[in-house]
């Protein structure tokens, strides 16, 4: 039986995380399962499946902590945005909001680990969370947090990583509707804990609001559309699931601030007004990363000798801190590999 862990004490006036929260049992890496970019994607030894996960404006159902069949996600096209994997945005939003109520419980309580299973890895949460810890700091610390798992996930299947045993993920890491997706969700999860309405109820709105202000394209057909407009430019229409040539374009700028990748030349990718950042210090401009460790035992699959050298990191475990340089040489490695 599920247990349900209801917070009676007010945090402050304005913030509303969901009452449904398991704190002995965090989010799966996974919620929801989305999304393959590409249109007709073939699958290697399966002659008769081919996999578009696109969705639209139309048929976006209300948001639901930790998901429902009434969402309807896919990958969708905006105008401003580019794509927008909605299973993306909204797992990361619900982890913001789980990561919110664990930290607001542990004020005060000294060092606290969280174990969250393994992905390339044994990944492991530690929290030090003052007294009086402001609820717009908390707010940011979550998102920060649950912003450096997805990169995690991105960076572990970048190196080999699975969610399913003998398959590869290198054909989706990093891929171009990634990390912006990630962190708007993040931002939409942080904008409703911070708000006066119940959190599903906000992010329902924020997404609405969100997919308007970006232009998000009308019906299925339109991101379909926009995505055979970079066929083989972005995504190869040969090369078959899960080969990591499906994605010939991967972003790796995923820290600071990220830009969404765009296919109308008319538009301005590194427009102040589409870019997304991430939380990183508290209202007195302290480092959020002073509150918390990712600390990560890599297994042999991360290149922990090669990016760091000899003895540089003890028993291999390397924390959010040392993400960087294991994107840039994941990034370097992939240009090697395209001839670049």
């Amino acid at each position: 039986m599920r247990i349900l862990i209801l917070f009676f004490i007010s945090f402050s006036l304005f913030a509303k995380a969901p009452l449904n929260v398991n704190l002995k049992n965090p989010p799966p890496r996974i919620i929801r399962t989305c999304c393959s970019f590409g249109v007709d994607v073939k699958v290697a030894g399966m002659p008769f499946v081919k996999i578009t996960e696109v969705t639209s404006f139309e048929q976006m159902g209300k948001h639901k902590f930790l998901g429902s069949k009434e969402e309807h996600n896919g990958i969708i096209y905006t105008q401003n945005g580019g794509f927008i994997d909605m299973g993306h945005l909204r797992d990361i939003a619900d982890f913001t909001a789980y990561l919110y109520v664990l930290i607001q419980s542990q004020q005060n309580q000294g060092e606290f680990v969280l174990k969250l299973g393994n992905e390339a890895g044994m990944k492991n949460l530690i929290l030090n969370i003052p007294e009086n810890f402001p609820n717009e700091d908390a707010v940011h610390l979550a998102g920060k947090i649950a912003y450096d798992l997805s990169v995690w996930h991105e960076i572990s299947t970048a190196y080999g990583a699975s969610f399913i045993p003998l398959v590869p993920e290198r054909y989706s890491s990093f891929s171009i509707e990634d990390a912006y997706s990630n962190l708007t969700g993040v931002i939409l999860g942080m904008k409703a804990l911070l708000s006066e309405n119940a959190y599903e109820d906000e992010m329902s709105k924020n997404i609405t609001e969100t997919l308007i202000k970006l232009e998000a394209v009308k019906g299925e057909e339109a991101t379909k559309d926009a995505m055979n407009a970079v066929k083989d430019i972005w995504w190869s229409g040969k090369a078959k699931l899960p080969s990591r040539k499906v994605l010939i374009k991967r972003q790796f700028a995923v820290y600071g601030c990220v830009y969404p990748m765009l296919i109308d030349d008319n538009k301005i990718e590194n427009s102040d007004n589409n870019k997304v950042c991430v939380p990183e210090n508290t209202l007195a401009n302290e480092p959020l990363n002073k509150y918390y460790s990712l600390s990560i035992k890599a297994n042999f699959k991360i290149p922990v000798k090669k990016v760091f050298g000899e003895n540089v990191k003890e028993k291999n475990t390397i924390t959010q801190l040392d993400f960087p340089a294991l994107i840039k040489y994941a990034e370097e490695e992939t240009f090697k590999e395209q001839g670049k």
